[in-house]
């Protein structure tokens, strides 16, 4: 095996680009996701390293000397770190010639020739499911017989190999666990999951078609695959023994509630363990499903509720009714399971209108916590094919700013991007800033000086937030 280190470059400060991230951005309350997808592909090397840079705040300069320790180094990229990785490899370049480097990530699984063209110090970008392309590269096969594979041969020509097939058997795929004792764990979280957390992938794919999703069209596929309940509980048990310090496991699959029957096995199996858990869902799921769910140790949901306009839904193939999303709240309210919702702004169809019905859904569910993201098209999604094609992109918007911070990159006849991305702070505050939710907040507080002391820091860094946007504005 070729000595292979697995890195999340040094990025902008705060921000969260790791591949369990949904959005890679820096967010209103600073989080940072375990870097899942990365660590699967170094959990194929045996004795590979893997570093997440961002969330240990790591510097080049920091881990210069492991980049020249190593043969094969492959770094996990997206649409909006690119241009910073690129510049990174430059750098890798300079200080060990002679190593095998390439790109990971939904980008470069869609674009591979593209990137190659783009980072010219590129030896290769691995496409699709990787893990077993990148498995091959640290056993030095030759470049040519590598599936999946995107290349520059020696006299610079970009070679793209067939296509991998498809791995539908996730027990195949060794666990991650065991390459995070080389992170710190402490170093993870977010302001809905208790700290310190963990979160991993049980499964891969995700049968709804929203049109604005990364994993499913880029990398995971529509199918939802998954290991076997023996597997998780095997994976469950080894986070107990070796990170006694976990008190939450976030089941990080793109929607853990696909399959009611294979995620009420699993909750039942998890039960005995008196292990705290949470997972993403979607709005759908009956209060059945639910209640064996939370009998066997679910804490919290994070729901993509997206919009509260029953067009927009239908616009971008949720496939999820405003009614059974009212509903699926009431029965998690009813239940005790709490919710952190997720919401969308500037999808298409959206309009001044669609944005208050959006908020006025937000206050009615109510859930706990929420996160508003502005519509990100990434490439290799349907959104992003809709925007090119009727020309929806703000001629000079990328996807974040410089300093790493989402901004609104659509804009429509009727709604221009600024406006759209002034109505995240409106909806935020007039979600927040209501004397029930206030006082929801409080009454957390006093329940623990731990948590006194996370939210006053968490309520800092939003108005900080708040602040930074007003700056944009202004700018």
């Amino acid at each position: 095996m070729l000595k292979s280190l697995f890195l999340q470059a040094p990025s902008f400060d705060g921000y969260d680009g790791g591949a369990g991230a949904r959005y890679q951005m820096k967010r209103e309350v600073k989080s940072f996701w375990f870097p899942t997808w990365l660590a699967q592909a170094a959990a194929m090397v045996p004795g590979s390293k893997l570093i997440d840079a961002p969330p240990h705040k790591t510097s080049f300069k920091d881990i210069e000397q492991d980049l020249k320790d190593h043969e094969l180094i492959v770094v996990h990229t997206s649409t909006p770190s690119f241009k910073s990785d690129c510049r990174t490899v430059a750098m890798i370049r300079e200080v060990n010639p002679t190593a095998k480097i390439g790109f990971i990530g939904a980008k470069v699984a869609v674009e591979g020739r593209e990137s190659m063209e783009a980072c010219p110090e590129l030896d290769f970008v691995c496409r699709s499911e990787y893990e077993q392309t990148v498995r091959e590269l640290a056993e030095g096969k030759d470049f040519k017989d590598i599936l999946g594979l995107t290349w520059r041969d020696a006299t610079g020509k970009i070679v793209a190999n067939p296509e991998r097939p498809t791995e539908m058997n996730m027990d195949n795929l060794p666990s991650v666990l065991p390459l995070y004792k080389q992170l710190k764990v402490e170093n993870y979280f977010g302001g809905y999951l208790l700290h310190p957390y963990m979160s991993w992938y049980t499964g891969r794919g995700c049968k709804s078609r929203c049109t604005f999703c990364l994993w499913p069209q880029t990398i995971g596929g529509h199918k939802y695959r998954y290991q076997s309940t023996e597997r998780v509980v095997e994976d469950v048990k080894y986070v107990q023994r070796e990170f006694p310090q976990v008190r939450e496991i976030f089941f990080d699959d793109d929607t853990l509630t696909d399959d009611h029957e294979r995620v009420e096995e699993l909750a039942r199996a998890l039960g005995p363990l008196k292990v705290t858990w949470s997972c993403n869902a979607k709005a759908n799921v009956p209060r059945k499903t639910l209640e064996v769910m939370k009998a066997n140790g679910l804490r919290l949901l994070l729901v993509g509720y997206e919009s509260g306009n029953q067009k927009i839904l239908h616009n971008i193939k949720k496939g999820l009714l405003v009614d059974v999303a009212k509903r699926f709240a009431k029965d998690c309210h009813e239940l005790g399971i709490i919710v952190h919702g997720t919401f969308i702004l500037g999808l298409p169809g959206e309009t001044r209108e669609t944005i208050q019905e959006t908020l006025a859904f937000a206050k009615e569910v109510n859930p706990r916590t929420l996160q508003v993201s502005l519509a990100a098209p990434y490439p290799g999604t349907f959104l992003y094919k809709q925007a090119k094609e009727n020309g929806w992109f703000a001629s000079d918007v990328d996807l974040l700013t410089d300093d790493g911070t989402q901004i609104a990159p659509l804009s429509y006849p009727n709604l221009g991007h600024t406006e759209i991305f002034d109505s995240v702070e409106d909806f935020y505050k007039k979600f927040y800033f209501r004397p029930s939710k206030i006082a929801e907040i409080v009454g957390e507080m006093l329940t623990s000086k731990d948590m006194m002391m996370r939210r006053l820091r968490e309520g800092v860094e939003f108005f900080q937030f708040l602040r930074t946007r007003e700056d944009m504005i202004v700018s």
